[in-house]
């Protein structure tokens, strides 16, 4: 196991913030998210992949589609309508959301764009009743000044958030729409290379300029980071989703940035044994072998009508346990990723003889796949309609690992790690809104949005501390704080 430093990992760093407007309405109807309880409906759809305008499948689209999910939408009629439900075409814009996006663009310096056409983002896990998300270009440029650090804008656009999760259980997700169509703002950063606390900084000050224009929503949820993260010879780029706290994202980017390049050394060791491509010789069905295994385990699964399968891996001893860094195995990588079809986890040799399964059984199967003490294998046990897709995924992991960091999105977790969510979706994921007509921006516009820029953080606090008689750090934690408006 080798010391991990972040300073010679090659670490870069770009932040999409995602903001919450508070305009009292949804952006495209005029329900409101924040309304009283009301008469609860249940409506079920299953969303599947489809080709875009190009002939292409996004990959993101395709692994939910092979995840085969019923999704279960719980919709309040006091905050939700038939927009929400995809049986109604979307209202127009709100002019309110568009205001601040404007206001938004011209304090961070960015270009606003005469024409802002809505554009489809392709969403199939459930967090969208119609399998896309609306979302508009506002501006492209611009610079975030925090402190001593300057940070380039990417893009700011306005959005509709998506539908709640509450849970998933059974094959089946479950989505409140209370949520579902609420202004988002997205200001997406440039990527930085610096450390986690320089990358907190930025989203703080980020943050704050936000509060700074008042019409934005506070409180834990309404705004959220999503952080791209890539370290060098990694030849991948992993987004991170699902962070509300600055203290987690600290933790996130250290364990991110060790996480990767503990891939990147395992990768090195595989390019030296030449590894090839897994192929149908390499899998196999031990069903019947299973049958007299003492696995509790293995029991189970078989008697819920599991596929009990094997994957040969040539040259792979020791690699799927092996820890450069301290709980990153490639083993875990792909146990996570099984987990997403609905499927417990897996089976290695490097960590049998175990879990029922005896020194015995073992030997067997090295016979039985023609394997010798340098070779590997996975077991791991699905649903036979499943099988295809989950051997398919862990075939590509594989291959993927001898390449460095596979592209792919990953969830936060509140201990600071990151877990396989789906892989990272490609430019087949949009297309344009026919049910939305382009919006003219002015010149009055711009000039209107100009003259809301708020006042600079450091005059924000100055006059706090000046009103209330406090010293500046009592200010700046007020200030930050969720009991000012």
């Amino acid at each position: 196991m080798m010391d991990f430093s972040f300073d010679n990992a090659g670490v870069r760093v770009g932040l999409e913030i995602h903001q919450q407007l508070n305009t009292g309405r949804k952006l495209f109807c005029n329900c409101s998210g924040v309304a009283p309880p009301g008469i609860i409906q249940q409506f079920t759809r299953r969303l599947r992949p489809v080709k875009s305008e190009m002939g292409r499948y996004d990959p993101a689209a395709v692994f939910e589609g092979n995840r085969d999910m019923s999704i279960l939408y719980h919709a309040d009629d006091n905050n939700s309508c038939l927009v929400e439900r995809d049986e109604e075409p979307p209202h127009h814009v709100d002019n309110m959301s568009k205001e601040i996006s404007l206001v938004v663009s011209a304090a961070l310096k960015s270009t606003i764009y005469e024409e802002i056409y809505a554009m489809r983002k392709t969403v199939i896990d459930g967090s969208n009743t119609s399998g896309f998300q609306r979302t508009m270009l506002v501006s492209r440029g611009g610079i975030l000044n925090v402190g001593d650090i300057s940070v380039g804008v990417q893009s700011i656009c306005l959005e509709e958030d998506s539908a709640r999760v509450l849970g998933e259980k059974d094959g089946v997700k479950e989505y409140n729409l209370d949520r579902l169509g609420i202004p988002l703002i997205e200001i997406a950063l440039e990527p930085i290379s610096g450390t986690p606390h320089q990358v907190r900084l930025a989203a703080e000050g980020l943050g704050r300029l936000l509060r700074g224009i008042k019409m934005v929503a506070r409180g834990i949820g309404t705004i959220r980071q999503d952080v791209n993260i890539s370290v060098r010879d990694g030849n991948g780029i992993v987004e991170i989703k699902g962070l509300q706290q600055l203290d987690q994202l600290e933790r996130v980017v250290e364990y991110e940035a060790r996480r990767q390049s503990g891939l990147v050394h395992i990768s090195q060791i595989l390019k030296k044994k030449n590894i090839k491509k897994i192929t149908t010789d390499d899998i196999f069905d031990i069903t019947g072998m299973a049958k007299k295994y003492q696995s509790k385990i293995i029991q189970k699964a078989i008697k819920q009508n599991n596929i009990i399968s094997c994957i040969r891996l040539r040259n792979f001893a020791g690699i799927l346990g092996y820890e450069p860094y301290n709980g990153i195995r490639l083993g875990q990588e792909i146990g996570q990723l099984v987990k997403y079809y609905g499927v417990g986890g897996i089976f290695h040799t490097d960590e049998l003889p175990n879990y029922g399964i005896v020194d015995d059984d073992v030997k067997l199967l090295y016979k039985h796949m023609g394997m010798t003490k340098q070779d590997a294998f996975i077991m791991v046990a699905c649903p036979a309609k499943k099988t295809a897709h989950v051997l398919d995924s862990i075939s590509k992991r594989i291959y993927a690992a001898t390449k460095g960091v596979p592209s792919e999105t990953r969830l936060a977790i509140p201990q600071g790690g990151t877990v396989f969510l789906r892989p990272r979706p490609g430019s087949s994921r949009m297309y344009p809104e026919t049910d939305i007509p382009p919006i003219i921006i002015s010149k009055n516009d711009i000039i209107a949005a100009q003259e809301n820029i708020p006042e600079s953080w450091e005059r924000i606090i100055s006059k706090t501390a000046s009103k209330y008689r406090l010293n500046t750090q009592l200010a700046e934690q007020l200030l930050d704080s969720d009991y000012v408006d």
